[in-house]
């Protein structure tokens, strides 16, 4: 028995009782049961309880031994943590499972959620990008994630650093999903603590892993696919030629979904993805509006109220400020007052650290203020 051996999934009914729910999570949960191997077994033997009791059987003929499946107590004790985080389960084909998610090749058959779970029957945009966003990079991701929300989008992205953070700040009032790489009860980045527990009171998170996990390397690629599941289209705002954000669209044009990216200068290396995006085909964009039009999408007829204020954005670490005012720029010119505002610091605290790097080579400014990286 492999995992993840078959590419379709049945029409399933969604458990009904907390017993089935622990039934459904025994199977999900059980030693080399992946999500297609779950959606065959379910489908060839009717219902979780059967599918469990061929699970040793179907082990043994393909030469595992001492095969068990998982016990009733676990699957108990990750519904029990969920309880206790405030998240609910959600199961394919509940009422509840967003519709464009279910269509994907790879469904998660359960999702923990935490929070406004109506969000998941709004019309959907994905955003991903550079963790070490420039500050060009990071003000375009709050411009199209607020006029994205403004016109009753909601912005789904992959809560990490930079791009991420910037999508999901901006768009907290009009409504923004962030999905985990690790248990939706487990806080990471650690340094996004705060945009965790807001993202949880006025918008949604949600997960696939199981409670109390901590992201692995291998999570994230399986977090990315449920990202651009959800969403009509993802933009693309930064990103390296290695990166998440572009096996992000990648799995985006697997799914039938639009893809779209945020032009960048040549000479900085967070605009490779992006720019080599533009070149096989992505849609350029520049504005929410180009977002609209691309992907032909009518408006939501209804625009939701605002639900929280917008937290202030603040530098964790000043200590190491010269590593983030260059983690900010890139050979793109950007103005001082915008750099400080982004920073979100006292401008004496940051006009000397500026000086500094001009003379020691690592930045330069042009006329009218405008500084950028050397090159």
């Amino acid at each position: 028995m492999t995992e993840d051996l078959f590419s379709s999934h049945p029409t399933l009914t969604p458990p009904e009782t907390n017993e089935d729910r622990v039934l459904w999570l025994r199977l999900l949960r059980s030693r080399r049961v992946g999500i297609s191997t779950f959606f065959r077994m379910m489908g060839e033997h009717g219902n979780a309880r059967k599918a469990l009791a061929a699970l040793p059987e179907i082990a043994r003929t393909a030469g595992v031994q001492d095969y068990s499946i998982c016990p009733e107590g676990v699957a108990i004790a990750e519904i029990k943590a969920a309880q206790a985080a405030g998240a609910r389960m959600i199961c394919y084909n509940d009422d509840n499972y967003p519709t464009a998610l279910a269509d994907i090749p790879d469904p998660p058959p359960i999702l923990w959620a935490i929070g406004d779970i109506t969000l998941l029957s709004r019309p959907m945009v994905a955003m991903v990008g550079a963790r070490n966003a420039s500050s060009l990079g990071t003000r375009m991701a709050r411009k199209l994630a607020e006029g994205l929300t403004d016109e009753g989008f909601v912005v789904v992205s992959g809560l990490a650093r930079g791009i991420d953070t910037a999508a999901h700040l901006a768009a907290l009032e009009g409504g923004t999903i962030a999905v985990q790489a690790g248990g939706v009860d487990i806080v990471y980045p650690k340094e996004n603590a705060t945009l965790t527990d807001d993202i949880g009171k006025s918008g949604l998170r949600l997960s696939e892993i199981a409670m109390g996990t901590q992201p692995q390397a291998r999570h994230f690629p399986r977090r990315n696919r449920i990202i651009s599941g959800l969403a009509r289209a993802v933009i693309v705002v930064e990103a390296a030629a290695r990166s998440g954000s572009l096996i992000t669209a990648k799995d985006a044009l697997d799914q039938g979904r639009d893809v779209l990216a945020v032009p960048g200068h040549p000479f900085d290396a967070r605009a490779f993805g992006c720019n080599a995006l533009l070149r096989d085909g992505a849609t350029l964009v520049r504005s929410a509006a180009d977002v609209i039009e691309a992907i032909g999408a009518e408006l939501p007829a209804v625009v939701p109220e605002p639900t929280a204020p917008k937290p202030t954005r603040t530098l964790r670490d000043t200590a190491n400020l010269h590593s983030e005012i260059l983690a900010r720029l890139s050979p793109s010119p950007v103005a001082e007052d915008q750099l400080i505002r982004d920073l979100d610091l006292p401008s004496q605290q940051v006009t000397p650290k500026l000086l500094d790097l001009e003379l020691d080579g690592k930045i330069t400014r042009a006329a009218g203020g405008l500084l950028s990286l050397v090159h």
